[in-house]
C-alpha cells in the first residue's frame, strides 16, 4: 500500500553488521512543518483568548491606565484615594509594584463595568416594538390558543381551552420552576435539548427529512471546467475556515442595524460529523483537518489541501482534482454505494458501523471521511437552468442536491459540496449542528470569493502555479458488507423517489415594490402563502415559519405561527371579493408582531417544547403538551436571508444572483417552502411535497403562490382613475 509507506517517517532492516536505520528526511520534514502549523494555530488561539478575555478593552489599554495613574501621581495627586497606600502596607518598599497592582485592578473593574453595560444594551429588545414586554407562561398558553383558533371547530377549540386551563392550574407551574432553574444554570435553556431531541434522537433517515441544500448562481457558471470550479470552491471554503479559526469573521447583524448575532454555530462548521447511535446520534468535532474527502464514480479519495503548512493554491487543488477525474480505477465491491448507509435509518447504520467499521481498513477509511474538513462529490451529471427544459432542469437540480443518487453524498458530514460536470455546484448540509442562515453565510462567502476574488484564467482554469511534485490523492480502501448497504439504499431510494420539488424565480416584482407600499416583505410573502394554501387545499393549516433567536447566546430558532386570525380573515375577504385593504394591513401588522416576539425570546413553541421535555424527565403526562407537540406543520416555511450584500456587486454584475436553497416537506401531506429575496425585483422559491399524497403538487402550489403574490399587489395598489390615466398619457 503506497499510502502506508508515505506515512512512515523511517524504516529499518536488521543486517549482520547491526541495524540499518534509513531515515526519510522528507517525511520528517513534513511532520515538523505540520507540527509547526499546529503550534502557530495554538498560539493564535491563545492570543485570541487573551483578546476576548479583556473585551471590550484591549491589552494595550492596560498600559494606558498604568501610565495615566503614574502621571497623576507625578502631579502629586492620589487617584486611588488611599488604596495604593493600603496595598503598599502589604508590599513594603514596592511603590511601583503597588501602582501596577492598583492599575490592574482598576483596569479589570472598568472591563467588568463595560461588559455589564454592553450586556444590558444588547439585552434591550424594545427597539423592535414599544408596546410589548416580558410575556408570562400563562400568556404564552393563551397565545397558543389564539394561534389554533382559526384551525379548530367550536367543540375542538373548547376542548383545547379546557386542557390549557387544567395545565396552567396544575402541572404548568411545577414544570416552569424546573425550567427556571435550568435557565439560571445553563447558557441557553433551549438549544441543547432542541439539538438532541429534535435532531440527534431522530431514528429515521436524515436525508430529505432533516438535511437541506444550497444552490449556485441562477444565470451564470463562472467556469465550465469541473476541476477548476472544485479548486476555487474548496479554496474559498478553507479561507472561510481560516477566518473562523482565527476569529476574524465579521459577525452577522440584524439587517439594517449594528446589533450582532451569536456566532456559536460556526464553531462546528468544519471537521464535524454526525455519528449514529442506537438511541441518539453524536456530533463529533475535531480541532483541525488538513484534508478533504472526495467522491467520484464510486471511489473515495483523501485529498491533502496543505503541504508544509501551506494551503495549496486553487490551481494546485484543481490539478489534484483532475488527477481524481482521470483515475481509471474501478470502485471496490460495494464501495460505490457505501454512502447509502448515511441516507437510510439510523439504527441499522449504527449496527453496521459497530460490526464492520470498528477496526481494520474500514475504520481507517471511515476516519478519513469523518475527520475531513468537509466532503466533496464530483458528480458526473450536468445540472442547472439550461437546455430546452430550463424549468424541469431546475427542479432536477434541486432534487440532485437534496438527495442525489442516495449514495453519492455523505449525509452525516456537517456539509457536503457537490461540483457537477458542467461546473455548477451546490451543497447539502446536515441540520443538527447549525441552522440555514449560518450555512448561507458560508455559502455566500464561497460564491463571492470564487467569482470575484479568486477568479479564473481566460480559458477557465484556476489562477496560480502548480508544484508538480505533489503526491497524488490517496484511494481509500474498504471491505464492505454489501447486503446491509443495499437495505439502507432501498429505504433511501423510496424516500427520494417520493419527493416532489419545484424551484422557480418570481420576477414580476420584489421587495422594492413591496416596501413602497410600506409593508414588510416577509409579512407580504407569508400572507401570499396563506392565500395560496387556502386556494390549493380549501382550508387553513398550522404554519411554521422559522425565526432566528441569535440575539441570545447560543440561540437557534423559534416558530412564528403565521396562520393567524387576522390572516385568515383577510384570505376569506379576498376570496369573497370584499374590500380588504384594511384587513391586509391588520394581518401584516399581526405577523410582524409575532415575528418580533419570536426573535426577542417571547415565542411560545420552544418554551412549550422545553416544558414537555421536563415533564418527560419527571415521568408525568400532560395531555395539553402532548397535543401541542403532536400537531402537524402542513405548511413549513423559511426565508433564506442575504447577509453579505457587500460581497456582491448587483449593479455591475446583475446576473450573479443566488438561487438560495430548500428542504424537504415536514409533513407527508404538506408543503415545504423556502424563499430568498434577491435584490429589489426578484423572489426565488423552493417548494417541496410528496408524490405519495395525491392532494399536494409542487408545481400547482408554485403557480398558486405566483397568483397570490399578484393578487395581493392588486389589493394594495389603488386602481387608477380616469383623470390619472389621462395624466399618464399626457406625460408619455
Amino acid at each position: 500500500m503506497a499510502e502506508a509507506h508515505q506515512a512512515v517517517a523511517f524504516q529499518f532492516t536488521i543486517t549482520p553488521e547491526g541495524i540499518d536505520l534509513r531515515l526519510s528526511y522528507q517525511a520528517l520534514s513534513q511532520i515538523y512543518l505540520s507540527g509547526l502549523r499546529s503550534w502557530k494555530k495554538r498560539i493564535s488561539r491563545m492570543r485570541n483568548r487573551v483578546i476576548k478575555g479583556v473585551y471590550p478593552a484591549s491589552p494595550s489599554s492596560w498600559l494606558f491606565v498604568v501610565i495615566a495613574i503614574l502621571a497623576t501621581m507625578y502631579m502629586r495627586s492620589d487617584p486611588s484615594m488611599g488604596l495604593i497606600a493600603k496595598i503598599q502596607e502589604h508590599l513594603p518598599g514596592q511603590t511601583m509594584l503597588s501602582v501596577l497592582v492598583f492599575s490592574t485592578l482598576l483596569w479589570l473593574s472598568l472591563i467588568l463595568t463595560l461588559r455589564f453595560c454592553l450586556k444590558l444594551l444588547l439585552s434591550y429588545h424594545r427597539w423592535m416594538f414599544e408596546q410589548h414586554g416580558h410575556i408570562s407562561t400563562t400568556t404564552k398558553v393563551w397565545v397558543y390558543l389564539e394561534s389554533v383558533r382559526p384551525l379548530l371547530s367550536g367543540p375542538g377549540f373548547q376542548r383545547m381551552t379546557v386542557l390549557a386551563a387544567q395545565f396552567e392550574n396544575s402541572l404548568g407551574n411545577r414544570l416552569q420552576r424546573y425550567l427556571k432553574l435550568k435557565a439560571l444554570w445553563a447558557t441557553n435553556y433551549v438549544s441543547d435539548w432542541w439539538e438532541e431531541y429534535i435532531y440527534l434522537r431522530g431514528r429515521g433517515p436524515i436525508m430529505v427529512n432533516s438535511n437541506y441544500y444550497g444552490m449556485d448562481f441562477l444565470y451564470v457558471t463562472p467556469t465550465p471546467i469541473q476541476a477548476a470550479r472544485a479548486g476555487n470552491t474548496i479554496t474559498a471554503l478553507l479561507l472561510y475556515r481560516r477566518k473562523v479559526n482565527s476569529e476574524q469573521l465579521t459577525p452577522s447583524r440584524v439587517p439594517g442595524t449594528v446589533i450582532p448575532l451569536c456566532a456559536a454555530q460556526c464553531e462546528r462548521m468544519f471537521n464535524t460529523t454526525r455519528t449514529p447511535g442506537e438511541e441518539t446520534d453524536v456530533l463529533q468535532h475535531w480541532q483541525d483537518s488538513e484534508f478533504v474527502t472526495v467522491y467520484h464514480r464510486g471511489r473515495y479519495f483523501r485529498l491533502w489541501v496543505y503541504k508544509a503548512g501551506r494551503l495549496l493554491s486553487p490551481r494546485e487543488i484543481e490539478y489534484q482534482i483532475q488527477r481524481i477525474l482521470d483515475d481509471p480505477s474501478p470502485p471496490g465491491p460495494g464501495e460505490d454505494r457505501l454512502g447509502a448507509l448515511t441516507a437510510g435509518d439510523r439504527v441499522p447504520w449504527c449496527a453496521v458501523r459497530k460490526q464492520y467499521f470498528s477496526s481494520g481498513v474500514n475504520k481507517r477509511s471511515l476516519d478519513c471521511i469523518e475527520r475531513a474538513a468537509f466532503f466533496v462529490t464530483l458528480d458526473d451529471e450536468e445540472q442547472g437552468m439550461m437546455g430546452e427544459d430550463p424549468v424541469g432542469n431546475l427542479d432536477r437540480y434541486a432534487k440532485s442536491l437534496l438527495h442525489g443518487k442516495c449514495y453519492d453524498r455523505w449525509f452525516d458530514k456537517s456539509f457536503s459540496v457537490v461540483v457537477y460536470k458542467n461546473g455548477k455546484n451546490g451543497l447539502n448540509a446536515e441540520h443538527s449542528w447549525a441552522d440555514a442562515p449560518t450555512v448561507a453565510h458560508l455559502w455566500e462567502f464561497t460564491l463571492a470569493t470564487d467569482a470575484f476574488q479568486l477568479g479564473y484564467t481566460e480559458d477557465g482554469h484556476c489562477k496560480g502555479e502548480v508544484e508538480r511534485s505533489l503526491p497524488p490523492p490517496q484511494r481509500l480502501t474498504w471491505d464492505i458488507p454489501v447486503e446491509q448497504v443495499s437495505i439502507s439504499l432501498s429505504v433511501a431510494q423510496a424516500l427520494a423517489d417520493d419527493v416532489d420539488c419545484h424551484v422557480f424565480p418570481f420576477r414580476d416584482f420584489g421587495k422594492g415594490r413591496i416596501k413602497k407600499l410600506k409593508i414588510s416583505p416577509d409579512a407580504f410573502i407569508q400572507l401570499a402563502l396563506q392565500l395560496a394554501y387556502y386556494r390549493d387545499r380549501k382550508t387553513f393549516c398550522l404554519t411554521y415559519e422559522a425565526s432566528m433567536t441569535r440575539l441570545f447566546r447560543e440561540g437557534r430558532t423559534e416558530t412564528v405561527r403565521s396562520c393567524s386570525n387576522e390572516g385568515c380573515a383577510f384570505v376569506k375577504a379576498v376570496e369573497s371579493g370584499e374590500h380588504c385593504r384594511r384587513l391586509f394591513r391588520l394581518a401584516a401588522e399581526k405577523h410582524q408582531n409575532l415575528y418580533r416576539l419570536a426573535m426577542t425570546g417571547s415565542g411560545i413553541d420552544r418554551h412549550l417544547f422545553c416544558l414537555y421535555v421536563v415533564s418527560k424527565y419527571l415521568g408525568v403526562e400532560s395531555p395539553f403538551l402532548t397535543e401541542v407537540l403532536s400537531e402537524p406543520w402542513r405548511l413549513s416555511t423559511s426565508q433564506t436571508p442575504v447577509q453579505q450584500l457587500e460581497l456582491f456587486d448587483m449593479k455591475n454584475h446583475p446576473d450573479f444572483i443566488s438561487l438560495g436553497g430548500g428542504f424537504g416537506p415536514v409533513a407527508d401531506d404538506g408543503y415545504g417552502v423556502s424563499y430568498i429575496i434577491v435584490g429589489e425585483d426578484m423572489i426565488n422559491y423552493h417548494v417541496s411535497c410528496k408524490h405519495s399524497f395525491s392532494e399536494t403538487d409542487s408545481h400547482r402550489f408554485g403557480a398558486q403562490i405566483s397568483r397570490a403574490l399578484l393578487d395581493l399587489l392588486s389589493v394594495l395598489t389603488p386602481a387608477k382613475t380616469e383623470n390619472s390615466q389621462a395624466q399618464d398619457k399626457k406625460q408619455q
